[in-house]
């Protein structure tokens, strides 16, 4: 599908000498041609890098009108200086566009611990400013500037219809290890030419957060950098969209953000699978998602399946071990559409069928179902694999 950029947005990103690689880039700039509202949701780490606290403290607000940022370096851990340098970040982003500090916010992710390289980001964002556009290339450019371990970038955009008036959504995100809920150690961007109020922005992106970059994981570690940003600019026309219009723009930002969520645990640090939890037959959603997450964050339910080892025991103890109750003669659980385990007990299957099965598929999914209520939740995680060892390993060092 194109990517389809909203209205008023340029962008742009290059490498500016944070990361040894010369072909990698780690600054990039996005830039509104008018003001826009903008929403966010952060890490819940009680150790949280400065840029959080900056942008924290601006959102939900309205006239932004840049969003910088950096990888290589996360600007965590770095006290007083941190905060300086974020907010010197902001001052150079919005300078780009004749705009005041207060109307850039700033996002930054890499190593923790490290002070930020002003004369490098300096130098980056003037080259991001001079390259800035509304195409397709700008905003890859941008994407892969927030890129750390990530194969590849992360980009997808919606288009919806209200009334008359067609309005686009379109958000970058990065993530591949250091991956778990609240939020999911990931920086993410979205951006929509729709006119809604911040107020709105912030109700509309706390829910979708919840169902979607609150549900993936790839090892269960929470970051210190954990952003999702929210800007709307209204260049679409027209006035402040509510009630049904609401709704329509938030079902378009919740498929936007479900895309995205999904592509961080696809790109997990070494994975070879993408695993998709879908738990059934719950309470609520909350006891849904916490099984789901028991599920997804156990390191002998992701080894099985990076071996291909339909052990259903590690996933059936997972969920049995999740702080949720439950009738245990009432849960079924099948891999592949093949089931393991029904009504309680072990079912009959090939094993040798099952493990082939996660084998020769990228992507595994695991259902789970219970006898408790209606309720339910959909989860991604990576498995777990020598490579995301060695890669984590080495990280820093």
């Amino acid at each position: 599908m194109a990517f389809v950029i909203p209205q008023g947005f340029s962008a742009a990103g290059v490498h500016a000498g944070i990361k040894r690689n010369p072909t990698r880039q780690d600054v990039a700039l996005v830039v509104s041609n008018r003001p826009a509202a903008a929403a966010g949701v952060y890490t819940k780490n009680l150790v949280y890098a400065a840029p959080v606290a900056f942008d924290r403290r601006l959102t939900p607000g309205d006239g932004f009108r840049a969003v910088v940022i950096n990888s290589g370096n996360a600007n965590a851990c770095t006290g007083d200086r941190g905060l300086s340098d974020a907010a010197e970040m902001a001052r150079l982003a919005a300078s780009t566009c004749g705009a005041e500090p207060k109307q850039a916010l700033v996002l930054s992710t890499g190593i923790i611990g490290e002070f930020m390289p002003m004369e490098k980001i300096a130098a980056g964002i003037k080259a991001c400013a001079k390259d800035l556009a509304p195409e397709e290339a700008g905003f890859i450019a941008a994407a892969r500037g927030m890129m750390t371990t990530d194969t590849v970038h992360k980009l997808h955009s919606a288009t919806v219809t209200v009334g008359q008036r067609g309005f686009h959504i379109a958000g970058m995100c990065k993530g591949a290890a250091m991956i778990a809920p609240n939020m999911g150690t990931m920086l993410g961007l979205v951006l929509t030419d729709a006119p809604v109020a911040a107020r709105d922005l912030q109700r509309m992106l706390n829910e979708v957060v919840d169902d979607t970059f609150n549900c993936i994981s790839v090892d269960g570690h929470m970051s210190t950098n954990d952003t999702v940003l929210l800007l709307a600019n209204g260049a679409a026309g027209g006035e402040k969209l509510s009630g049904d219009g609401l709704v329509q723009i938030q079902n378009a930002l919740h498929e936007v953000c479900a895309e995205l969520a999904r592509s961080i645990p696809a790109d997990g640090e070494g994975a070879t699978h993408l695993v998709c939890i879908d738990v059934k037959g719950c309470a609520t959603a909350g006891a849904a998602r916490q099984i789901a997450k028991s599920v997804a964050d156990s390191p002998l339910v992701k080894t099985a399946i990076h071996g291909a080892d339909p052990n259903w025991g590690r996933i059936v103890s997972a969920a049995g071990y999740a702080g949720v109750p439950f009738n245990p003669s009432g849960v079924n659980l099948d891999v592949n559409g093949f089931i393991l385990y029904k009504d309680g007990a072990p079912a009959a299957f090939s094993a040798e069928q099952v493990s082939s099965s996660i084998k020769t598929h990228r992507e595994t999914s695991i259902v789970l179902s219970f006898r408790e209520g209606n309720a339910s939740a959909r989860f991604w995680t990576a498995d777990l694999t020598a490579e995301y060892v060695r890669l984590n390993a080495d990280y820093h060092t």
